[in-house]
């Protein structure tokens, strides 16, 4: 196109239209903006073809961003068009430290430092093996000085116990049968060991209120460990990540629709998100269903980045 021999003001137009598409924000979800709510921050796994964020959740509270689990590769970014900030939230947990569930913690750490936290940020997963870090080495190799990735941000994990702003990991040494991490105010957290390979994994049970949210995290759901966590639970967000018939590392790994349903029809869940879509499970869905309607039949969605699930 010629600019010279454009009308003026279409020229205008499409230079309007060209920034607007170029640097608009992306608009705000609203979640929980009346009541306790979970809104999906990354559906997806490891995969980048199938256009998901990766594993992340966000709790909402009366239109307040209170908990964040796991922080997989992409989930920042949904965070932010959340509406959420780093200002907001009362803790982290983690499932584990697979990239998936944990890529852009640092991201969310460092926004925090251009906004106006002004209290610590409790930061709770697993202890470690030879294969994953403990939370409390995961965090001090990310931030702390001399050796972390990005010691730059070090005040956020060497200062003194007694300034307002710092990361304070734990690591909850949960065992096969469910036990109370932490009471952060009105938030009580549970956990349990679940298997996920030879990975060291949890499960989690956030209660608010009268509220109960359980996250299976990756498990291949052996032992009535998870069960028992999600007993009850008014939401109970659940790993897709293979088919029914998965053999081999697949199945070690995570649990079938098959195992889904029978934990969710076991522990009398109230609601049953799968999220962790991976694209062995996409288009899946009619089989998923069906598989997990033989042992649950309440409600039942398959989870999308920026989904709200509202708490009835």
């Amino acid at each position: 196109m010629n600019l010279q021999q454009t009308r003026p003001e279409v020229l205008l137009l499409s230079l309007a239209f060209l920034m607007a598409g170029a640097g608009a924000p992306a608009t705000a979800q609203s979640c929980g903006s009346s009541g306790l709510a979970v809104q999906i921050l990354g559906s997806g796994g490891p995969e980048l073809q199938d256009k998901r964020a990766s594993t992340s959740y966000l709790i909402w509270d009366h239109a307040r961003a209170r908990v964040i689990v796991d922080a997989g590769s992409g989930s920042a970014l949904r965070f932010g068009e959340s509406g959420a900030t780093m200002s907001q939230p009362d803790v982290v947990l983690f499932s584990h430290f697979h990239v998936d569930h944990s890529g852009d913690f640092a991201s969310l750490v460092f926004s925090s430092w251009f906004e106006d936290r002004s209290r610590p940020l409790p930061v709770y997963g697993p202890p470690g093996n030879k294969f994953m870090p403990s939370t409390v080495e995961f965090v001090h190799d990310l931030f702390s000085d001399p050796h972390g990735a990005w010691r730059y941000l070090s005040e956020l994990v060497d200062r003194s116990e007694g300034d307002s702003y710092k990361l304070q990991p734990h690591d909850a040494a949960a065992g096969a049968v469910p036990i109370l991490v932490a009471r952060q105010g009105d938030i009580t957290l549970y956990a349990v060991r679940v298997i996920h390979g030879a990975f060291p994994a949890l499960a989690w049970r956030v209660e608010i209120g009268n509220k109960r949210i359980v996250f299976s995290g990756d498990t291949n759901g052996e032992g009535a460990g998870l069960t028992q966590l999600a007993t009850g639970a008014d939401l109970f967000v659940a790993h897709n990540a293979v088919p029914e018939g998965a053999t081999g590392v697949e199945r070690n790994l995570h649990m079938p629709p098959s195992v889904i349903g029978t934990t969710a029809g076991n522990a009398h869940v109230h609601q049953l998100v799968l999220s962790h879509r991976m694209l062995r499970t996409l288009g899946k869905e009619h089989d998923t269903e069906s598989q997990i309607r033989q042992h649950y039949p309440g409600p039942l969605a398959f989870a999308n980045d920026l989904d709200c699930f509202p708490m009835e």
